[in-house]
Order: structure tokens, then sequence, then C-alpha cells
């Protein structure tokens, strides 16, 4: 009997541990399920928490809802000028809808971003495919992706149940054909500009140098004027003073200016002067008594 009631307890304890282990389960915080029977989804975006389940006839599917990086291949895309470029990029991407997503990929996430993978090359076809080489190089690469996100991220919410949270351009590169014209025309448009600054300070610099020289010759013109008019007051003050002077007495001043000239006349030895004796030069010399000094 005892064995019997021990044997009893111990099928019963295994029976609730069974039951148990396959009625309760755990959804973690970084998870999403829903539950099926048989293969049906009757409950969808179980949160994080314990739940119950009947066992056999319901199943429970995990997704993981934390955000996901899928590193897309580099792909050949043309611009809108035919010019090809090579572009490596990849995508973050985050199940929201657990149920659409189970019933697009049957929660397998290799499936998952093989579907995902085509239409983010799409979709960056497209938007390359509007923009000519030189808006591709120009613009900022986060702005350049703002669009295809916002396209995808709608798309994707109601086909697959996943969200993309960003498109992200790791690199552009160009073909060999493509770098060597791109560069050459960088180069032309680099050399126009430079001109285009040399012309302008060449400009500038003769403006400047007009400026300058036109103010030069007006000082100049200034300063003349100026001191030819000082010289001319000076003039005209010294031969006022002469003239109060000589006025004083004309006789000596007379006087004064034949010595003057005497004295140039000899100032050499080989010097010499053929003149009338009766000439007024000889006045002075020839009767000192004529001036008169007072």
């Amino acid at each position: 009997m005892i064995n019997n009631r021990s044997l009893l307890i111990v099928g019963g304890l295994a029976a609730a541990a069974w039951l148990a282990s396959n009625s309760l389960y755990v959804v973690d915080e970084t998870e999403r399920a829903v539950k099926l029977r048989f293969g049906e989804v009757v409950e969808e975006n179980i949160q994080p928490g314990l739940h119950f389940k009947v066992p056999i006839t319901q199943t429970v599917r995990k997704f993981d809802t934390r955000v996901l990086t899928l590193d897309t291949d580099p792909s050949r895309y043309l611009t809108l000028e035919q010019k090809a470029v090579i572009v490596d990029s990849y995508v973050k991407w985050q199940v929201v809808n657990p149920t659409r997503y189970y019933e697009a990929t049957s929660g397998d996430e290799m499936m998952a971003t093989r579907l995902i993978q085509p239409r983010v090359d799409e979709s960056l076809r497209n938007e390359f495919g509007r923009l000519d080489l030189q808006q591709i190089i120009a613009e900022r690469r986060d702005d350049l992706m703002t669009g295809p996100t916002d396209e995808l991220d709608d798309l994707l919410r109601d086909e697959l149940g996943v969200a993309i949270l960003d498109i992200r351009v790791k690199r552009i590169d160009l073909p060999e054909d493509v770098s060597s014209a791109v560069y050459e025309r960088m180069r032309s448009e680099r050399e126009r500009e430079a001109r285009e600054w040399r012309a302008q300070g060449q400009e500038e610099a003769e403006r400047i140098r007009a400026n300058a020289d036109r103010r030069r010759q007006v000082l100049l013109a200034q300063a003349t004027e100026r001191a030819e008019t000082l010289r001319g007051e000076g003039d005209a003050e010294a031969a006022a003073i002469f003239s109060e002077a000589y006025g004083k007495d004309q006789e000596f001043y007379r006087f004064w200016r034949s010595l003057n000239a005497y004295r140039d006349s000899f100032s050499e030895d080989q010097d010499m002067l053929v003149l009338d004796p009766s000439s007024d030069f000889f006045r002075y010399l020839k009767s000192p008594d004529t001036l008169d000094v007072e």
C-alpha cells in the first residue's frame, strides 16, 4: 500500500511538472510572441511576462524585437545621367507586428532578410536614378536616405510587419572610368573658381591702386598749391621788406649794388671788362664823393 501511494505521489508530481512546463511560458523583455492553435494565430502581440497556454493544442512562437542590422552587398546603380555608382549600405530594422511577421516569414529571420534586401535595393536604385552625380556627391548621405527609409517603412510594416528604422550609406564608389571623368570635372570646376577669384582679386587690386594713385595726385596737387602759395607769400613779404629797406636810403642801395657788381665782374684774375671810362658803371670808382652818406 505504501509503495503504491508513493508511486501515485511521484506520478502526480511528474504530471504536474509536465503540465506546468507545457502550460506556462515566459516572454522575455526583448521579445514579443504569438499564440497558435494548430498553426492558426489565436492571440497576437503577447507582451513580456509569465503566460499560460493549453498544452498540446496550443503553441507559442517568440520573436526578437530588438533592432537588427541587415548589411547589404555593394550594389551598382545608375544615376540620372546614366553614370554608374557602387553603393555599400546597411539597414536597421525591427519586428513591430509579430502576427504579420509570422504570417509573412514563418518567424524565420533569414527569410525576413531575403525579403527585405530586394525592397531596399529597388528603393535605392530609384533614389539614385532620380539624382545626377553632382547631387549625389554634394548632398549629405543622411538626407539622401530619408526618402527611401520613409517609403520602405510604410511598405514593409504592412507587408512584413517590420519597421525600417534607418538606411545608411557606408560608402559610395565610382567605377574607374567614371572616377576619372568626375575627378577631371571637379578639377576643371575648381580651376574655374580659382580663375574667378583671381580675376576678382585683380579687379579689386586695380581699383585700390587707382584710388591710391588718384589720392596721391590730389595730395601732390594740394601740396604743390600750398607750396606755391607759401612761396608767393614769402617772396611778397621779402620784396616788401627789401622795398622798405631800400626806400630808407636809395643812394646807399645804388652804391651797394655797384659794389656787388664790381665784385662779381672782377672775381677772377683774368677777368677783363671793356667799357667806356665815362660809363655810369665806374661812377663810384671815379668819384667816391658821389656817395652822399648821412
